[in-house]
C-alpha cells in the first residue's frame, strides 16, 4: 500500500502557481544535466521547452508582486515543494555522482 502523503499547505493561487512552475523549471533542467542526460534531442527539447516555463515562473512572480504578495513565505513554500518530491526532483539538477571506477594515473 502506498503511504498517504501530508496535505498541501494552504497556498493562495499565485503561491500554487509559482510552485508549480518552479517545479515544472526544475524537471526541465533535469533533463537537460549534461552529467545525466544520454540523448541531445530530449535535452535539446527539454531546453526549448524551459524558455515558456522561465516565463511561466516570472509571470507568476510579477502576479504576486502586483497583487502586493511581497513576502516570500519560503516555510509554507518549502513544505509543499517537499510534498510534491520537490527534493528528489531538485536532486536531478545537481551533478550526477561518478558511477565509473577511478582510473589509474599514467
Amino acid at each position: 500500500m502506498v503511504p498517504e502523503l501530508p496535505p498541501l499547505p494552504a497556498l493562495t493561487r499565485s503561491e500554487g502557481e509559482l510552485v508549480d512552475c518552479y517545479l515544472e523549471v526544475v524537471d526541465l533542467l533535469g533533463r537537460i544535466n549534461p552529467s545525466r542526460t544520454t540523448d541531445t534531442y530530449a535535452a535539446l527539447r527539454a531546453a526549448q521547452a524551459l524558455v515558456g516555463r522561465a516565463v511561466a515562473l516570472r509571470d507568476a512572480l510579477t502576479q504576486m508582486h502586483l497583487r502586493g504578495e511581497t513576502d516570500v513565505h519560503h516555510a509554507t513554500l518549502g513544505r509543499a515543494l517537499r510534498v510534491l518530491d520537490g527534493e528528489r526532483r531538485a536532486g536531478l539538477v545537481a551533478l550526477a555522482p561518478n558511477r565509473l571506477p577511478e582510473q589509474p594515473s599514467p
